[in-house]
Parts: C-alpha cells; structure tokens; sequence
C-alpha cells in the first residue's frame, strides 16, 4: 500500500490524531473519577430489588465459594458442577444472577457482539438468541436459566457483599466475610468480580451541588423516566435531561433519551466511532441446521479473527470480524517476509482507511456539518471500544436533540440547576450519568474487599506494584485462590470465552486437588516470578500505541503507568494463551504449583 496512492493524507491525520489527543489529557488521570462510596453511595443502590432477603448469618462450610453470579461466576458454576466438584455456594451482591445485566437496564442495552457466541453455554441449555444481537432482558433471563439448569439458586447468596476473606491456615479454608454478618467457610475461593462492575462518576466541580434528578446508567430510574428497557419513556416529555457521557452505554441509551425528552442534551468530551450494526432476528432454518459442537467451533473461529489469524470462512461476519479482515486484507502483508516496522506502518495505513470509513458514515447520516464534524472520531480504531448502531446518528437531526461538544475538555462544572460547558449553562431537570466503570483503579478497590493470606499478607499489599501470579489465576500465599480476569492471562474481545476456558482449567485442578487428597495449592515463588518477567515482555509490543491512543480506559486514561506491562492480558492473544493452559493440563504434572 503505496501513501502516494491513498484517497488521505497519512502525514496529516497523524497530526490531527495527536492534536485531538493532547486536547484530552489531563494530569489527573484515573483520579479525575469519584469513588461511589459515602455520600456518593446511593449510585450504587439496588433499584431492582422488590423484597429484602431475610436470613440468619452462615458460619457454614462449602467445597468452592464463588463471589460473583455474572457469567463468569455462572459459567465457573456450571463447569465446576459439571467436573463432579462437591457443594458450589455463589455469592452475588445484587438481588439475582446476571452481573452486569442485572445491573444494566438502561433502555436500549444489548451485547455488542454476536449473541450466538457471545452468551454462554448455548448448547447445554439447549437455546437459540433471538437475534443476533441479543437484547438486556434476553441476557438477564439466559442467566436466570443457567443458574435454574445448575441447580445454582438454591445455595446461593443474594444481596449478599463479600467485605474480607481470611485464610486459616490450621484448617487450609477460606473464611468469607460479608455485610451479612456470614462467617461462611470454603476450601476452595472463585473469585469473578467481573471487570465492569462498579459505576464511577466524574470528579466534576459542584456534582454534590445539584438540586435536580440524577442517577447513573447502571441503575437506571424506570419510576422517573417511565417506560422499560425496551425505550418508551414517557415521563420525559415535559423534561430537560442532560447526559454525560458517549461512550458504549450513552450510544446505546440516548436514542431513546432522544425519542423521549423534551430537551436533551448530550454533553461530550470525545466521540465514539459509530459502525453499522444490522441486528436482525435469527434463521430458524440456519439454527436447526447447526451440528453438535457448532457453538465452540464459532467462538474459536472468531478468536482466530479477532486475534489476527487466517481461517478459510468468517462464521460470525459482524463488525469485529469485519474490522480485523479489512486491517489484514489492507495491510496484505502475510507471507511478504517484512519487518515488524513495515508491518506496523501497513497496519496504519489499513487503520487510517477504515477510520476514514467511520468518519464518512457519519456525513452520510447527520444532517447539520457542524454537529457531523463534532461526532467524527480521530484516533485509531481499537483506541477505544468501537460500537455498532443504526440509530444513534439520527438522533442529533432531532430538533429536541442538542450535542454539547467540548473539545475533549469535558463539563466545567455543575450548578444547583444544571450543567455549565463551554462557558454556557444548561439548565436541566435531570442529568444522567454515562460514565461507565471502574477499569483502572486497584483490583481491591474495585472488588470492594481485600483478602488476607497466609502471614497476614493483604492481597492489597502483594499487588501495590502491579500483578503477581501464575497464568492470571493463583497467587503465593494466598492458597487455594482462583482469580477470573484478564490480567496476566487470555483476553479476547468475547470475554465469555475466555471465561469459559477458565473455569474448565479450575475444574481441572480442583479435582487434580481432591484426587490426590492435598490440603493446599499455590504457585511456587519461581513459577509466579517467571510468569510476570513473561507477561511484561509480551506486553511491550502494544506499549506505543497505548501512548498515542485518545486517553481512556483502554490506556489508563492516558497516563503511562509503570504497573500497565505487568497488569495486561497475555500478549500473544487468547488462543495461544488457550493452547498453553491446555498443553499444561496434559502434562499432568501440576507444573509450577505447589501442593501440600
């Protein structure tokens, strides 16, 4: 791909990433948020709960406790239960199973990745999503009917939040805290906390100074704005409403807010790249005609592309697939023999015309240039999360619909009336926050407790500086611990697969455990050791890009942190990080874990 040949000018949008970059960072970084605790704790309330759970506190023992009953505690659930494993307890702070689609019920909600692969454990519930891009309500119920299929509900703990777990070392079991006043015990801890659970709020002048309505998108107010998840709204229609934020949430929720309202304001700071989505309802005739095992064979196929490999047919041929096609097909650089420099200069030049693509969609859809050339995103296509909708362009040739662009500076201030960007006020009645979540703060802080291990060691204390564990998922000295998350182990863009992958390897072990009747695993200091010198070394490739990317929370709201390296995913991609574990659960010799 020759530059003297491109339909734009590679030199200048470079320049202009970089300009539209340096407009966003701020010195603060990540503490530019607000923690959700103390006066701010009511945006963390429970609007779903219709009855409180009355029981007396639990002092007893289960085989394996798993906080958290989002998909990955589900699936944990289910391949553990699967596995032959005894007594599973889950522990879920909300009100029933569904993580982060028990939460999110904001109008609009959906995955934006194939549901087919997406939602778990299809095959085994014997289920076919009713679209290709599942709805909120579809998703919440798909979990419900895991934890029914699993027989999960009836040892479980709702509204129940897990405030310390303590290791005993005379015994070799977990002690499991919770506001519930619960002394429960567990051989064997699973913790599944999910990556996006809990909400942030910008640290904006005079937030507590509002005398209006306000709530967060993670616990959307159906009694103030009327309707359900499927839109409608009508208790806005005499309404002012303001939204911060145009991230994954806001593109998905402000077409409603849009159709609703009597006035909306959209105030944003950096544009998301809006590509097609075309859900449509699913082929009964395609569905019938799939083979046993098509549902793993789907998730890899897309793992494969999304991972930059080759395969002789997309399965999935949705906008992720389609991005990473075009990047390869572009770039055609496979099998030229070419150095990793002129492979990366392709890839921009592959990156440029599809963001090119992305920035020509929305003149295609927004009627007024100045409102066009606001929503335009300049950075790189995986800078931030891409999102996938027909609607939300439209939205802003609404006459009711206004968007607040502040040149990546973000809203001044808030008043006791309303919002104050760009040096203009707006008086609203109600201001929603679409801030999304906690991804870069400590993993203690974000779970909400800390764990105490052997000799009194916090979990806190072992990670100050960054991850500490063997493939992503034990730690020394905190035995018999299984972490589910993306640091230091696969990460692939459908995340249930990964966690999929994770909970078959704890199922695994657990019954490697209980075969050869030991009390204790946990990784040797050697292997642990090994494992990060591993991951920082992979990680380094993505380390420039990361710093010209648009600050957000792909790249640590644009502040290098010397605990990024050691705190990503495995840098080879999820399949070979997939392979690997697999290799080693053949090689049956428990490699690198110390067992007693």
């Amino acid at each position: 791909m020759q530059e003297s040949k491109l339909e734009f000018d590679p030199v200048a949008l470079r320049k202009k990433y970089r300009i539209e970059r340096d407009k966003r960072l701020r010195r603060d970084g990540n503490q530019q948020y607000l923690s959700v605790s103390g006066e701010f704790s009511n945006y963390v309330d429970d609007p779903h709960i219709e009855q409180e759970i009355k029981r007396e506190p639990l002092t007893d023992t289960t085989q394996v406790i798993i906080i958290g009953g989002g998909f990955g505690g589900l699936i944990a659930a289910a391949r553990l239960s699967q596995a032959g494993v005894g007594s599973i307890r889950v522990v879920e702070k909300g009100g029933d199973f569904g993580g982060t689609w028990y939460w999110n019920r904001y109008p609009g909600a959906a995955c934006d990745t194939e549901s087919y692969i997406y939602l778990p454990l299809l095959e085994e519930l014997g289920y076919m999503p009713k679209a290709k891009y599942a709805h909120g309500p579809e998703i919440l119920a798909h979990s419900q009917n895991i934890g029914r299929k699993f027989g999960l509900y009836e040892n479980a703990c709702f509204q129940t939040e897990v405030t310390e777990l303590v290791w005993d070392e005379l015994t070799c079991h977990w002690i499991v805290h919770t506001n519930r006043g619960d002394a429960m015990r567990a051989r064997f801890i699973v913790m599944s906390n999910g990556p996006l659970n809990r909400p942030k709020l910008p640290g904006i002048d005079g937030i507590k100074d509002y005398q209006g309505h306000t709530f967060h998108t993670s616990r959307w107010d159906y009694e103030y704005t009327g309707g359900g998840p499927e839109g409608d709204l009508n208790r806005l229609t005499d309404k002012k409403v303001g939204v911060i934020g145009t991230g994954a949430t806001g593109v998905q929720c402000i077409p409603h807010l849009g159709a609703a309202a009597k006035a909306l304001y959209v105030f944003q700071r950096t544009p998301s790249s809006i590509d097609v989505r075309d859900n449509r309802p699913t082929d009964p005739q395609w569905a019938a005609s799939l083979a046993p095992g098509w549902h793993k064979q789907r998730m890899d196929n897309f793992n494969t592309l999304t991972s930059g490999g080759i395969v002789e047919e997309d399965l999935v041929k949705d906008g992720w697939t389609e991005i990473i096609r075009n990047l390869i097909s572009m770039a055609n650089y496979r099998g030229k023999g070419l150095d990793r420099g002129e492979i990366a200069r392709l890839m921009e030049l592959a990156d440029f015309q599809k963001m090119e693509q992305i920035r020509n969609r929305v003149d295609q859809w927004v009627e007024d240039p100045e409102v066009a050339e606001a929503l335009k995103p300049y950075y790189r296509q995986f800078c931030k999360r891409p999102c996938f909708h027909d609607d939300y362009l439209q939205t802003y040739n609404r006459p009711n619909v206004q968007l607040i662009d502040t040149q990546g500076k973000g809203v001044e201030k808030i008043t006791d009336s309303g919002v104050v960007a760009n040096g203009q006020t707006y008086d609203v009645d109600c201001i929603i926050f679409a801030t999304g979540f906690e991804v870069g703060t400590d993993y203690t802080r974000r779970a909400g407790y800390d764990l105490i291990g052997r000799q009194g060691l916090r979990l806190s204390e072992k990670w100050a500086d960054g991850l500490q564990t063997l493939h992503g998922l034990h730690c020394r000295n905190f035995p018999n611990l299984f972490i589910m998350s993306t640091g230091q182990a696969g990460f692939t863009t459908n995340f249930p697969t990964a966690m999929d992958e994770t909970a078959q390897h704890i199922g695994y072990i657990i019954n490697q455990c209980v075969e050869r009747g030991m009390t204790s695993i946990e990784p040797t200091q050697e292997a642990e050791d090994a494992w990060v010198r591993e991951i920082i070394s992979l990680a380094r490739i993505g380390a420039a890009f990361q710093e010209d990317c648009t600050p957000g929370y792909y790249n640590n709201e644009g502040q290098p942190d010397p605990r990024s390296a050691r705190n990503s995913s495995y840098g080879r991609g999820p399949n070979p990080f997939f392979r690997k574990m697999a290799a080693w659960r053949a090689a049956g010799d428990m490699q690198g874990l110390e067992l007693r």
